[in-house]
């Protein structure tokens, strides 16, 4: 049997965050938010990482993060940069932020061969969502799939967040996801505020993607299909990117593959302004104190 591999999102610098989030500690033993994400991944039995980084942070995220790991199950790194383009594409040159997660995923075309999981690496998902994640993909000739999460359970108290708001079928596949980019709570409730400036409510109980997906080799052909698709209609606005869920909802209107919705029990957290760290901090404590997980973390490893 085919171990999956673990494909992590890591090469935000965090700009809301204000710093290289993805290194900070957060657990009892000087933790990180990705060292509980391996962890829960070996524990679900994922056999490999794959680290999806920049160049400019490379040294500082391998002596921090890949180090940790190296002797522990089978790491590589890939690097997402502006230039990773199609044959007969060129960076624009009023573009600088990154073109986005489904651009992040394409990079680990040459380092992944098996099934795999996607994740960012500053969320927190939760022992039971690899567990169910990794069974699936372990399933012969398994479909994408992807965990979901009840949006007021994602929420942050101290600015807006982005999430994929998703429609589903009665068997638990997915009907569309829409990237969804200023979502916050208020005294009215919860709402998310288009491009043109005009909020709209929401009632929190919305099933949401947060990045945690599975997929098999061959997502990487139509990645690379609709990127070029994106880039020849969008790829000269500076701030358009490329999102997973545009890709996904690709797939699912034009039945090249139904999409599962695995839905867990387990708790989310992030942190996506400093503020939302010390609640990092104490849930993850938490955990320890209840047995969850070891302290320090890795010392049974």
């Amino acid at each position: 049997m085919t171990q999956p591999t673990l494909l992590v999102l890591a090469a935000g610098m965090g700009s809301r965050y204000g710093g290289l989030k993805q290194i900070d500690p957060v657990g009892p033993a000087g933790e990180t938010i990705i060292d509980y994400s391996i962890y829960d991944a070996i524990r679900a039995g994922f056999g490999s990482l794959v680290f999806v980084i920049r160049r400019d942070i490379e040294r500082a995220f391998k002596e921090t993060i890949g180090s940790r790991f190296e002797d522990k199950v089978a790491v590589d790194y890939v690097f997402q940069e502006l230039d990773k383009l199609p044959p007969g594409f060129a960076i624009p040159s009023s573009r600088s932020k990154p073109w986005g997660t489904a651009h992040a995923i394409l990079m680990g075309d040459e380092a992944v061969s098996s099934p795999f999981a996607v994740i960012n690496g500053d969320d927190f998902y939760g022992r039971a969502s690899y567990q169910v994640l990794a069974r699936h993909l372990i399933s012969p000739d398994p479909d994408p799939a992807m965990v979901g999460f009840i949006l007021e359970n994602t929420l942050s108290e101290f600015g807006s967040v982005s999430r994929g708001v998703c429609k589903t079928t009665t068997d638990s596949y997915l009907e569309s996801v829409v990237e969804l980019t200023r979502i916050e709570p208020s005294e009215q409730g919860i709402h998310y505020t288009d491009a043109a400036g005009q909020a709209h409510p929401l009632s929190g109980k919305e099933l949401v993607s947060l990045n945690m997906w599975g997929f098999t080799p061959s997502i990487f052909r139509s990645i690379r299909e609709q990127f070029a698709a994106f880039l020849a209609a969008h790829g000269q606005d500076p701030k358009a990117e490329f999102f997973i869920p545009s890709v996904i909802n690709e797939i699912v209107n034009q039945r090249e593959s139904k999409v599962k919705v695995l839905r867990t029990p387990a708790s989310w957290f992030g942190i996506t302004y400093k503020e939302d760290r010390p609640r990092v901090v104490e849930s993850i404590r938490n955990l320890v104190s209840s047995g969850e997980y070891p302290n320090p973390l890795w010392a049974n490893r």
